[in-house]
């Protein structure tokens, strides 16, 4: 067997990931892991795979053998040496191929859930956001208290006068953020090269942030970024299924661009029911790497409600590196109080229902959170 189980690695050469693996042999699986996603075939060897090779090229499992040996289930982290990816090309699409690849067709891997990422931003060609939650503030002038936004609804086959409608009742209510919902894209009713014209014209003289859904296969995603900037448009909005290293694409055109990450399917990679998955706070962490100034982060209290301590967790690491966590999925003004005492003030409430449902229109019903959101205030007055 080959040597590649280590009490440590030095992390300024070695990035960390921890996953929880089951099987027939934990043992056996955490090596056809580190071997198999680094430098060969976990069950065979050949003339080529020189000690220096496998010394410089090889993850390394962290622990002693007998420490995974008898065991069925675990966890375990691997240490992939930086090398082996160029982080400025190869980018989130290799990096995700390296560390959940091949081990889902290994059969006496039975479960494999990554949990942990431990990786330097200076040593991943890690971008910072264009504005994020300092810029945004600074848009909107709100600097002590929540950031309000909402989405545009239906998600299709509306006007463009209905949409001008909505987008102005919006402003008129107070809203720091609108976004496109991510089932807009580009339909044949009200394509976004209309549809940009149409918002920025109601815009005009604001400091909202309008993020314009343009999920796309990949050279389509980037023409529609540059479109939504040439025609005065300050924000795109692009489901994960556009593929992770998008967001970084388009973070390095140098766009005057906010860049929002929405998760709608990410339980197909991240859910707790899948024996192979991506933790959500791990996907969070690659969103942060790749330079998005909002995502939709999760909730808690509405009918959607993530766990709490690992949310905070979670949006705790967003706002350090000054990305926007967005709550979303039944945000009520009666939540706003109880989710602001619980996780503070650095978060977007992305209101959608309250808004829409309310009985005297879309300005009163984003006028309610509003005021909501100021109630949270925390400047101190003299």
């Amino acid at each position: 067997m080959l040597d590649i189980y280590v009490d440590s690695v030095d992390p300024q050469e070695y990035f960390t990931v921890t996953y929880r693996l089951e099987g027939n042999d934990l043992n056996r699986a955490a090596f056809a892991l580190a071997v198999g996603q680094s430098v060969g075939n976990p069950s065979v060897r050949n003339e080529y795979e020189t000690p220096q090779l496998i010394d410089q090229y090889s993850a390394k499992v962290i622990g002693h053998p007998d420490k995974l040996a008898g065991k069925l289930s675990g966890i375990v982290k691997i240490a992939w040496p930086y090398r082996i990816i160029d982080w400025e090309t190869d980018g989130i699409a290799q990096f995700l191929c390296v560390v959940m690849g091949g081990q889902m067709d290994i059969d006496y891997i039975h479960k494999c859930e990554l949990l942990e990422l431990d990786i330097d931003r200076d040593l991943c060609d890690a971008v910072e956001p264009r504005y994020g939650l300092s810029g945004m503030r600074h848009l909107t002038g709100n600097y002590n208290k929540p950031l309000l936004g909402t989405i545009v609804k239906p998600k299709t086959g509306l006007t463009g006068k209905a949409l001008q409608e909505i987008v102005g009742a919006f402003v008129e209510g107070g809203v720091d953020f609108i976004k496109e919902d991510e089932i807009m894209a580009n339909p044949s009713c009200l394509p976004i090269k209309e549809r940009i014209w149409l918002v920025e014209d109601v815009l005009k003289g604001s400091n909202v942030v309008y993020c314009y859904c343009i999920n796309a296969d990949p050279l389509h995603v980037l023409d529609r970024a540059k479109m939504v900037a040439d025609r005065g448009g300050n924000g795109v909005h692009i489901n994960f299924w556009s593929g992770h290293g998008v967001y970084k694409s388009i973070n390095k055109m140098d766009l005057p661009l906010y860049i929002h990450y929405q998760k709608s399917g990410d339980k197909v990679l991240s859910s707790t029911k899948n024996a192979y998955r991506i933790a959500w706070p791990v996907l969070c962490k690659l969103a942060s790497l790749s330079g998005v100034d909002t995502i939709h982060t999760g909730m808690w209290g509405g009918y959607l409600s993530d766990d709490e301590n690992e949310l905070r967790r979670t949006m705790l690491m967003l706002s350090s590196n000054n990305t926007v966590p967005a709550l979303s999925c039944g945000m009520t003004a009666e939540l706003i109080p109880e989710v602001t005492r619980r996780f503070g003030i650095d978060y977007l409430a992305n209101v959608g229902g309250a808004i829409h449902e309310h009985p005297d229109g879309l300005t009163a019903g984003t006028k309610k959170l509003r005021e909501a959101i100021d109630r949270e205030d925390r400047s101190t007055t003299c």
